[in-house]
């Protein structure tokens, strides 16, 4: 049984969980500098006037309200709610005694900003920045106004960390923007690339059942007047030809429509079915009848074997099948011959095809018909070798060379 990788802890928690974790870990640390903590003399912040008061704490407690209300609406309006945030984190210096907005207060608003700017367009971005940007002078800016003492060299790295803040925000949209059109060329490949074998193997089956029903149907109106028992078995096979083609037209027509969940056959659960769809309907061990259905047709298939037969990759085997059935029917439909050879030869490390007749030899190596465009298709998906050309005593050839991985081979 299979099971989806877990969704990661950032993606679990939603961001407005997140911007109240930051706000609440900032007015810890508030609260800690302003103590006397072990192993110091002192406190490193001077509490102010207004911070123990009741105005103080009141003033405490209103920030943190704003700002829980900017986290639950962080994901369904992000502007409004890092705009609530950024006020919580104004509202809050208020009580501190500060001349600037402290770096802990303003700590959920960077995470609020980078939220905002990973999740939402570029222009969204911006404005957050300028939002956060306006709050962090317009402070300085009243007390410079007022007359009262401004912490510009603390406000401005305040505004750093927004600026920070943003730019990864930025990048993490642009990765996610990049992710999600590789997943699309990605998935637009696959449909390609399916389409393309779906083309290959109905044009494979097609062309050599055609010509194979071609030559027994030409051969049966030669004779139907003078041999009537040999017209009758050429119909026959012409007819099993026929039938053969379309049940194998059925069955990849079915696989592709048993696509979706729900959609197994009576008694077979869905790995059986998914296996069932996946498993190649023919092989090298079909090169046997394929010579004998084409010899039946008129033309002779002489077929040798070298080396140790053993099972190959699903893949492969449909591969090599395919290549010399492809052959077979080009040498019936363009060779004008009697006969031809085929080879197929197991390696320690491959498996090698050879299709060789002595007809016209019409096809050449530039041939753009569908046959050897398909073939050196099949072949270049393996990381194989192929090549097809006139022989130079005549006739015509076809090799293919297709690599068994390793673990296959034993």
């Amino acid at each position: 049984m299979s099971h989806l990788p877990s969704v990661p802890l950032m993606k679990r928690v939603p961001p407005g969980w997140w911007v109240a974790l930051a706000w609440y870990a900032g007015v810890l640390l508030t609260f800690l500098v302003r103590v006397r903590l072990p192993g110091e003399y002192a406190p490193s912040v001077r509490p102010g006037v207004l911070f123990y008061r009741w105005d103080g704490l009141l003033t405490q407690l209103l920030s943190t309200a704003l700002a829980i209300g900017g986290c639950f609406a962080m994901e369904r309006r992000p502007l409004q709610g890092l705009a609530m945030v950024l006020g919580a984190a104004a509202l809050a210096s208020t009580s501190l005694s500060v001349s600037e907005i402290p770096l802990a207060q303003f700590l959920a608003a960077d995470v609020a900003l980078y939220y905002v700017t990973a999740t939402r367009p570029r222009r969204t971005g911006l404005i957050a920045l300028a939002m956060a940007l306006f709050v962090v002078t317009g402070f300085l800016a009243v007390r410079l106004l007022a007359g009262w003492p401004a912490g510009t060299s603390a406000g401005l790295v305040v505004a750093l960390t927004a600026v920070v803040a943003w730019l990864v925000g930025g990048s993490a949209y642009e990765a996610r923007r990049h992710d999600e059109t590789l997943t699309a060329q990605a998935a637009e490949q696959a449909i390609v690339e399916e389409r393309l074998r779906i083309a290959r193997e109905m044009h494979d089956m097609v062309a050599h059942s055609v010509g194979i029903i071609a030559l027994q149907a030409g051969a049966a109106a030669r004779v139907v007047h003078t041999q009537p028992d040999a017209a009758r078995e050429a119909m026959s096979a012409v007819e099993s030809a026929g039938r053969e083609t379309l049940s194998g037209l059925r069955r990849m027509l079915g696989a592709l429509r048993q696509t979706g969940p729900g959609q197994d056959g009576p008694g077979q659960d869905g790995p059986e079915r998914e296996a069932a769809v996946l498993r190649p309907t023919e092989g090298l061990a079909d090169v046997e009848r394929l010579a004998r259905a084409t010899t039946a047709a008129g033309v002779r298939v002489d077929v040798r074997w070298r080396g140790d037969r053993r099972p190959l990759p699903p893949d492969i085997d449909l591969s090599a099948f395919r290549i010399i059935q492809e052959s077979v029917t080009n040498v019936v439909r363009h060779a004008a011959t009697g006969s031809c050879r085929v080879s197929v030869e197991y390696g320690p490390e491959d498996v090698a095809i050879e299709v060789a007749d002595r007809g016209r030899g019409v096809g050449s190596p530039a041939d753009t018909g569908f046959g050897l465009v398909g073939m050196r298709e099949r072949v270049a998906l393996l990381h194989g070798e192929f090549a097809a050309a006139p022989r130079p005593d005549g006739g015509f050839r076809v090799t293919a060379r297709l690599p068994v991985p390793a673990q296959d081979t034993a």
